[in-house]
């Protein structure tokens, strides 16, 4: 019979996987390691660490990895042999030097990309201790709310005043972008569609630490959860809209009909109050959902496609190389699943999406493994951060933004874990599922 892993062994995933998500969403974005580029942003750095011990501790016998089936380390796998195979492509032609560095620089980030999901999801051991990480994750984004909010309403860029020794100015911030004279807050992220869609990663994470709070802390959270919505609507982007619309369309169905009728209610409350305090957001944002189509940034995404099946039909199997199609020597799709089909090909695009569908099943699984409220609740919120960020791979190039994608391995990796977690007790049984219970749960 095997040990118990001792507490700390328990705890220091979570801690560890805490200071990353404190790295990742609030140092901004934009600054890295002068000496790594763009590659070394202090979350990547940290992620590609991760990385390196998940695969020390793998070979090692004694180690807290989990090692029994795991289907988000094979589509992890999958992903990696891709990026591998659109690398070998790009060495087999000319390229620039900026091309170069840029194939480089994506193996490296795609490392730091796994090093974060497989760590979640082989080294977590209780559900409880997922709880705890997603109650931090929510109390983060209370806070990236409160600086979105702050720039919404003043100008004021807080991120700018953030400075930490060793780290420069990689890429330009677009902070406070104007759109109909609002403030388009981008927080601690590069832009403000990301802050928007990060938020929208966010929102389900902090819904759940809302309605499963002890009494005492329910206020608070729920604070929380009114916090990142107003945010994610003064970003005065519809990819933030939509990300809300999505989460509340996937968790909501599954809440008693009494709960539903209550945050139709809140939501109602919560539109009128936003649009007394900030008078003509809903009707700018209104606008932008009602014009899909019709506007100048959807007609410049639909140009997107000739100019894709161009370049995807010189390399339509592996690709030109992953991270090699920059926008100074090409053109920049507002699609990641464009950019995935031209840098890695179909094999790309396939593993990709396999990705988001392994996370979605994973979650939706583990809710069918369980019988506790609480953690069939947290499954569902989990699959709606999935269903989140395969929407938004849609609307920008989010490769491009490290926040956005750093936080989609870190939820999918918690996917896997909870399924990893869950499995087992499916299969012995209501009897020892009661006794493995969760702490604190609500059943």
């Amino acid at each position: 019979m095997t040990e118990a892993a001792p507490p700390l062994a328990r705890t220091a995933p979570v801690t560890i996987l805490t200071a990353y998500a404190l790295i990742l969403l609030l140092i901004p974005s934009q600054y890295a390691i002068n000496s790594l580029g763009a590659a070394g942003t202090p979350a990547g750095v940290l992620a590609v660490l991760y990385f390196l011990w998940y695969g020390f501790a793998w070979l090692s016998p004694r180690s807290v990895v989990a090692r029994e089936r795991q289907p988000l380390r094979l589509a992890i796998a999958a992903f990696l042999i891709a990026v591998l195979l659109s690398y070998v492509m790009a060495m087999t032609r000319p390229l620039q030097v900026l091309e170069l560095n840029g194939a480089d620089r994506g193996l490296i980030i795609a490392a730091g990309w796994a090093g974060i999901a497989l760590l979640t999801a082989d080294c977590v051991e209780r559900v409880d201790s997922l709880e705890i990480l997603h109650r931090r994750m929510s109390t983060i984004g209370g806070l990236l709310g409160i600086v979105g909010i702050t720039q919404f309403f003043t100008g004021l860029d807080l991120a700018r005043y953030v400075r930490i020794p060793g780290l420069v100015q990689q890429v330009h911030i677009f902070s406070s972008v104007p759109r109909d004279e609002f403030n388009r807050p981008a927080g601690t992220a590069i832009h403000p569609i990301e802050f928007g869609v990060v938020l929208g990663l966010l929102l389900p994470l902090a819904i759940h630490g809302a309605r499963y709070a002890p009494d005492g802390r329910r206020g608070i959270r729920w604070a929380q959860v009114i916090i990142i919505a107003a945010a994610m609507m003064m970003t005065v982007s519809r990819s933030a809209v939509l990300a809300a619309f999505i989460a509340l369309v996937v968790i909501l169905p599954t809440w008693e009909k009494s709960a539903r009728r209550r945050a139709y209610a809140v939501i109602m409350c919560f539109g009128v109050v936003l649009y007394f305090l900030t008078p003509g957001l809903l009707g700018t944002m209104k606008s932008l959902i009602t014009h899909i189509g019709n506007d100048s940034s959807t007609n410049y995404r639909t140009h997107d496609y000739d100019a894709a099946a161009h370049y995807f039909s010189q390399n339509p199997w592996f690709g030109r190389g992953f991270g090699t199609f920059l926008p100074q020597f090409y053109r920049i799709f507002d699609n990641q699943y464009l950019v995935t089909l031209v840098e890695m090909g179909l094999t790309g695009l396939i593993a990709l999406i396999a990705l988001f569908g392994t996370g979605w099943w994973l979650a939706r699984e583990a809710r069918k493994a369980s019988d506790d409220p609480r953690v069939r609740h947290l499954a569902q919120c989990l699959a709606a951060c999935v269903a989140v960020a395969a929407f938004s791979f849609a609307v920008f190039d989010a490769a491009s933004f490290p926040m956005t994608c750093g936080l989609t391995f870190l939820i999918l990796g918690c996917c896997g874990a909870m399924w990893r977690l869950l499995r087992p007790l499916s299969r012995a049984g209501p009897a020892v599922a009661a006794r493995s219970e969760p702490t604190g749960s609500t059943r």
